[in-house]
């Protein structure tokens, strides 16, 4: 991997997956990032295991890695052997630590900002959620008039009780 590519943080954060309640990246996605080969990443991360507990890294079931295949873009054809890592955001940061080098420094600072880009998405994707209930709420209770209104309209009209008014024809025979 000789050509150094750079991701932005936008291209970082369509790498982040969510997988058993937890927001990940795959260890091809990473190796990509960190510009070196997956198999560089994973040998240095089996090589230093007691810094990846497993809040930090799990590898996928097969199901897992069926459905993210399914998902995304990754191919199904040739490829892996064994199905891939996912490291979480601390995960992926401590990769920058055992792989020591300029590249690995620059690529976990636009992991870092990634994940603080999507957190905010999601945190303002919860209070836009929170102020569309509460107008809901509010403006039900206002328009409660109106809809009550409308359905009046909408009834047929009641028939009066009274006899009707004049000469009522009856047929005798």
């Amino acid at each position: 991997m000789d050509e150094v590519i750079l991701y932005n943080e936008e291209k970082i954060a369509s790498l982040i997956y969510i997988i058993r309640g937890k927001r990940v990246m795959t260890d091809s996605d990473l190796a990509k990032i960190y510009n070196v080969e997956t198999r560089t990443l994973n040998q240095a991360v089996s090589r230093n295991k007691e810094r990846f507990p497993k809040d930090f890294m799990f590898q996928l079931s097969k199901t897992e890695f069926e459905n993210l295949k399914s998902q995304s873009v990754m191919s199904s054809w040739g490829g892996r052997r064994s199905v891939p890592f996912a490291f979480t955001e601390h995960g992926s940061l401590m990769l920058a630590s055992v792989l020591r080098s300029e590249t690995a420094i620059k690529a976990s600072i636009s992991i870092v900002r990634a994940f603080v880009k999507l957190r905010e998405i999601l945190a303002s994707n919860k209070e836009l959620a929170n102020k569309i209930a509460k107008m809901e709420n509010r403006y039900d209770k206002q328009f409660k008039v109106v809809f009550s209104a409308i359905r009046q309209l909408m009834e047929e009209p009641k028939k009066p009780d009274k006899k009707p008014l004049g000469y009522q024809y009856k047929n005798r025979k």
